[in-house]
């Protein structure tokens, strides 16, 4: 998204990000994986998270997701290789819900919801392409 920034504002939209993290490990992550051109807010209860009807990945099927992608190279620098970065991957994987997934949401100016896609896994994001198809419908 932060790569393709301008285009997302070209058409009268703006990012807000939600993580389901306090605002101090978001602090951390930002720190060191930003800047980012927009927000990114704390959802530490998961509140949004589940109200959106966003899913919890069993943790068996995300393992083994990531397991057969590092073995068969589909899944690359899955672990940074800056020992800054690895090491906030390292602890994010230890005390940060990695099993939620995300989704991708488009709303009018007046909060009607105009579209959206909600992960099934990891590599099932909304496309950047798709997004801003949908944003051209609107």
């Amino acid at each position: 998204m932060r790569e393709r920034i301008t285009e997302v504002e070209a058409r009268g939209y703006q990012v807000i990000a939600v993580a389901p993290s306090k605002g101090s490990f978001i602090k951390q992550f930002v720190d060191q994986f930003g800047p980012f051109p927009f927000p990114i807010l704390g959802d530490p209860s998961r509140q949004a998270y589940r109200g959106m009807g966003h899913k919890t990945m069993p943790k068996w099927k995300l393992l083994a997701k990531a397991g057969f992608g590092f073995i068969t190279g589909q899944v690359k620098d899955f672990i940074p290789k800056n020992e800054k970065q690895k090491e906030f991957v390292m602890k994010s994987m230890k005390t940060q819900d990695v099993y939620i997934q995300g989704g991708t949401w488009l709303y009018s100016a007046d909060g009607k919801l105009l579209w959206k896609h909600i992960d099934e896994s990891p590599e099932n994001h909304a496309k950047i392409d798709e997004v801003l198809q949908q944003m051209k419908k609107r």
